[in-house]
């Protein structure tokens, strides 16, 4: 099993996991997080307590259904998995916790205020992205104690520029939000623009006001062997894809 960190959230426990380490077979073989897939049960259940395991022993997972909006969801209590509410961000500073997030291209971004022991996790694809979906985290993280200067942010595995191509319609919606938005594409080699989310979110947690922001540069379309990617999946015609889990709870 592969866990890979982020210098700027220091000792938080945290940990971005990819494909390895899993006991699922088939097209998701590996450690596929996503309860939304058609993956066994079974072998999802095992997948998700291994990747606990790892990264906050004894603590208790939460997670969403995700929806590629801007909600946030503050987390008192941990719920099953049966009621997990539609969101795509959550916030806590209760100890014990450790918030998820599921991903299969899109970025996962984990938050952590350390001294007042505030985290969060959001899931950024283009749309939450757009939406302001870590905007959203951040403020819903100073209801509860938080403070701007003192966040820490990380941005995990997700589409590269490089395997990200679009469309025009795509690019304009980010220039019709944000003329300066165009940086952040580029002319692919078939004459068409390609989006660097990574970037992108990059800049949006910048213009927050966040001073310690860490990016790991991980392309999950190319690197097959550690992370799973829906937009590979597709362009192959398979039958199902895997999720990748992000996961970040709050010093004790």
């Amino acid at each position: 099993m592969e866990v890979l960190t982020a210098g700027a959230l220091g000792d938080i426990p945290h940990g971005f996991l990819g494909r390895p380490g899993g006991v699922s077979t088939g097209a998701v073989a590996g450690l596929n997080c996503g309860l939304g897939s058609a993956d066994d049960p079974d072998a999802v259940a095992e997948n998700r307590r291994r990747a606990v395991e790892a990264v906050g022993a004894g603590a208790t997972l939460v997670s969403l259904y995700q929806i590629h909006s801007a909600d946030v969801v503050t987390v008192t209590e941990p719920w099953p998995d049966s009621s997990r509410p539609k969101a795509d961000a959550l916030v806590t500073g209760r100890p014990g916790l450790l918030l998820s997030i599921v991903t299969a291209d899109c970025a996962p971004v984990l938050f952590a205020d350390r001294e007042a022991g505030i985290a969060g996790a959001a899931h950024a694809g283009w749309k939450g992205a757009l939406g302001g979906v870590t905007d959203r985290t951040i403020e819903a993280m100073e209801k509860l104690g938080a403070e701007r200067p003192r966040i820490a942010a990380a941005i995990g595995p997700c589409i590269a520029r490089a395997s990200y191509e679009v469309d025009w319609a795509f690019l304009e919606r980010f220039t019709a939000a944000e003329p300066s938005n165009e940086r952040f594409f580029a002319e692919g080699p078939a004459g068409k623009p390609h989006f660097d989310l990574e970037s992108y979110l990059l800049a949006r947690l910048a213009d927050a006001g966040l001073r310690r922001i860490e990016a790991l540069g991980q392309d999950t379309y190319a690197r097959e062997q550690q992370f799973y990617s829906y937009r590979r999946a597709t362009h192959r015609g398979e039958p199902d894809y895997g999720r990748q889990i992000s996961l970040i709870g709050v010093v004790r």
